[in-house]
């Protein structure tokens, strides 16, 4: 297989061909690992690999050895060690076993390769590290791909890969996706499980899912990937048809509210993110849907509150959880210095905290879940603004504290962090484009458990506003 027939397609057709019998999976392994080897000079993308052959997986799954690579957080595979960006782990701690959707992307077929970069610990909306220095998007080298989901979202959007893990606690999957040019879909929350690790990682902010490039590869792994697992504390109704059935088939008449001011957050919205969210609603009212301005009631400040609380807490346990573990103490050497700063807050906050925290979320969540009585979408831009200077969020910065780093951070991400409070699927499309040639990120937010209708609007958009053909300067073949 050469690499310009490869990066020409998605995880879907990969795995018609293999299972066609027209391509050899071993075959398809070998041009990705080329294809990873071609880009990671320039992206940094891989923490670990290319390994010379995949990770065991199913041989009759859907994705039956298409190439794949696991975000190096969260989620993990048995026996290959876990950095989570950071030198507080050293070169890695090996895992005694999978991680639930890791077993899940196993059974699905898909033919791990690596594991990709994250910002240390996860978070930061751009991904670097000291650990393991800075991922650069392939639409510009002098531009970050977003964040934490970076390292993922730079090899499939280099076609180095068809799709890759991601998680998102505040939009680490569909910041990149935005940054990147990608599908990057947040299920929500119980989805997809995060056992048996956690049952609500970040106060139950953090997701697991992937990035894809198109969206029938979003639909089928997650129809491959979603569902209940023993011990999990949710149990969401399965779809009425796969997800997969939903690309295509067309979406009823919606109402959808048009919205371009941040949820979170203080920084302004760039011009032409507004520009591309109001040039989708045009194309939504052509499709025959009603569009208007209109936005659920937040309390922006209280959210912030709320939000800071989750994240310095849950930094602050598993940094003390890891210490502990590896008898070590926390410093300069081993933990950057927004992420020591975070910690040491997340040590001050109390039981009582973090309760008041969770009342304010349950105000946003019921605001949210009332304002979808009336409508059936929310549609925003996904950034403040396409994409973000490679260094301009440096998590080693002393002068920056906690609030300071996360105002930094939601400066330039103030549409999808609400999503993570209120668990609702929210999905960022590339359906702009900046006079560079950057994409810009657009957000549809659903109402709870309601990815069906995310997933056939996204295909509708796909088809009107196609992306398919666009390829970044740095690309695998």
């Amino acid at each position: 297989m050469e690499l310009s027939e490869y990066a020409d397609l998605d995880a879907t057709a990969l795995a018609d061909l293999i299972r066609s019998g027209q391509v050899h999976p071993d075959e398809v392994a070998r041009t990705a690992v080329a294809a990873l080897d071609a880009v990671q000079p320039a992206l940094n993308g891989l923490v670990a690999g290319p390994f010379e052959q995949p990770l065991d997986h199913a041989a009759d799954g859907p994705f039956a050895g298409v190439p794949f690579a696991l975000k190096d957080l969260i989620a993990h595979a048995a026996g290959v060690p876990t950095r989570s960006g950071t030198r507080l782990l050293g070169a890695g701690v090996p895992m005694p076993e999978d991680t639930l959707l890791m077993a899940r992307f196993r059974r699905a077929g898909l033919a791990t390769l690596g594991l990709t970069a994250t910002p240390e610990l996860g978070f930061n909306a751009n991904t670097e590290a000291v650990a393991t220095g800075s991922v650069r998007n392939p639409w510009d080298l002098d531009r970050s791909p977003g964040g934490s989901s970076g390292g993922s979202a730079a090899l499939v959007a280099a076609r180095a890969l068809p799709v890759a893990h991601g998680n998102d606690g505040g939009g680490s999957i569909r910041i990149p996706a935005a940054a990147c040019g990608l599908v990057g879909l947040k299920p929500s929350q119980g989805r997809v499980s995060p056992g048996p690790d956690y049952a609500d990682p970040l106060l139950g902010l953090g997701i697991e899912f992937a990035l894809t490039r198109t969206v029938r590869d979003c639909a089928g792994l997650l129809d491959a990937v979603h569902g209940h697992e023993p011990g999990d504390r949710y149990l969401l109704p399965d779809p009425a048809r796969p997800y997969a059935d939903e690309v295509g088939a067309g979406s009823r008449t919606l109402r959808i509210a048009l919205h371009t001011a941040p949820f979170t957050g203080n920084g302004p919205v760039d011009p032409r993110c507004v520009a591309a969210v109001e040039s989708v609603g045009r194309t939504l009212e052509g499709l025959g849907h009603v569009v208007e301005p209109a936005a659920p009631p937040v309390d922006a400040a209280a959210f912030d509150d709320a939000n800071l609380v989750a994240w310095c807490s849950f930094l602050a346990d598993g940094v003390d959880t890891v210490c502990a573990a590896l008898g070590i103490e926390p410093g300069p050497d081993s933990l950057e210095a927004t992420v020591r700063a975070c910690a040491e807050l997340g040590r001050t906050m109390s039981a009582a905290d973090i309760y008041a925290a969770e009342r304010a979320f349950n105000t946003v969540r019921r605001s949210v879940a009332a304002f979808h009585q009336t409508w059936d979408l929310v549609l925003t831009p996904t950034m403040n603004v396409p994409n973000t200077a490679a260094g301009y969020l440096d998590a080693d910065d002393p002068s920056l504290d906690a609030r300071g780093w996360y105002d930094r951070i939601f400066a330039t991400a103030g549409f999808t962090a609400l999503s993570n409070v209120t668990g609702n699927p929210a999905i960022s499309l590339p359906l702009g484009t900046t006079e560079e040639g950057w994409p810009i990120g657009v957000q549809l937010i659903a109402p709870y458990a309601d990815e069906s209708t995310l997933i056939a609007i996204a295909a509708d958009l796909e088809q009107a506003l196609p992306w398919a053909d666009r390829r970044p300067p740095v690309v695998a073949g």
